[in-house]
């Protein structure tokens, strides 16, 4: 195992604890409980592109820093970040879903709901846990402190150079040595994108995230890829078993719904439909007490 594997192997090793809520439309709610299903999207498309962007600028602004300072190599770091602006729309799949540890945000209202039909759905976080054991799913903590995300991808480029530095002798040709580089970059890049899945810009600390992301999609046999329209556009994603074990309906701890001008029906809706469903939530169904506002 390289340093860059040991890394994200380290990043993933946090366990929730709690509940894990997920904030859905109602049409969302329908589909999961129906469907015993969630949807991961490819995280190119979570948050309007915005996720692999930001990990493509802090691997610049510190790729400019060390070139700035004379060290390391320059060569290397630049064609580095060339790669990496390359493969944010080109390369090998990674997919995820999103969970918050509160249930009950404005923010999450606002962005993850339609107005005035959003719930938030509950899972204890060892049942989220197993499922995602279960379909070779990691678990990942987001991180959003500026300065541990400098200190990571600082960690990223010492472990490049370090592969880099393995296979060199001394005696390579211009050639040689970028063929030695694209190699190394192959080699790192199913890491690089878990890692990339996990760091969020620091504006979004108010959500604690902790994400499921699936195995790295690199081609060829291998998971069913599906697609949703979304936002003028087609969204890859791939179905995330809630019942992996194929017996009963999916475990709920927790609901939250969304701010309604109905406030009182809409949970008593909720809760007949659950429960037809063969669901009730070991923790109950209540309203935010968000106040409904017209757009």
């Amino acid at each position: 195992m390289d340093d860059i594997s040991q890394l994200t192997e380290t990043l993933f090793a946090d366990t929730p604890k709690g509940s894990l809520y997920h904030y859905t439309t109602l049409s969302g709610l329908l589909g999961i409980v129906q469907s015993r299903k969630l949807w991961a999207s490819d995280i190119r498309y979570m948050n309007d592109s915005a996720e692999l962007r930001h990990s493509a600028d802090l691997i610049r602004s510190e790729v400019q820093e060390r070139i700035s300072r004379k060290q390391g190599r320059p060569d290397l770091l630049g064609r580095f970040v060339d790669w990496v602006s390359h493969r944010i729309t080109n390369g090998h799949l990674l997919f995820g879903a999103s969970f918050r540890s509160h249930g009950n945000l404005l923010s999450q209202w606002r962005g993850y709901s339609t107005h005035g039909k959003g719930v938030s759905l509950g899972f204890a976080a060892e049942y989220i846990t197993t499922c995602a054991e279960v379909q070779h799913f990691q678990i990942g903590k987001c991180i959003y402190e500026p300065a541990r995300q400098k200190r990571l991808i600082g960690q990223v480029l010492d472990a490049l150079e370090v592969l880099v530095e393995r296979q060199l002798t001394g005696q390579e040709s211009r050639e040689r040595l970028f063929a030695v580089y694209g190699q190394v970059f192959d080699q790192i890049e199913t890491d690089l994108l878990r890692i990339a899945a996990i760091l969020k810009h620091p504006s979004f600390r108010e959500e604690k995230e902790w994400r499921i992301v699936s195995p790295v999609y690199t081609g060829g046999a291998g998971r069913t890829i599906l697609f949703r329209e979304a936002n003028a556009m087609l969204v890859p994603y791939v179905e995330f078993d809630l019942v992996p074990e194929g017996h009963g309906p999916p475990q709920l701890d927790h609901v939250y719904v969304g701010p309604s001008p109905n406030s009182n029906i809409s949970v008593n809706s909720v809760q007949m439909f659950l429960s037809r469903n063969d669901i009730i939530p070991s923790r109950g169904i209540e309203y935010c007490q968000i106040p409904y506002r017209l757009r």
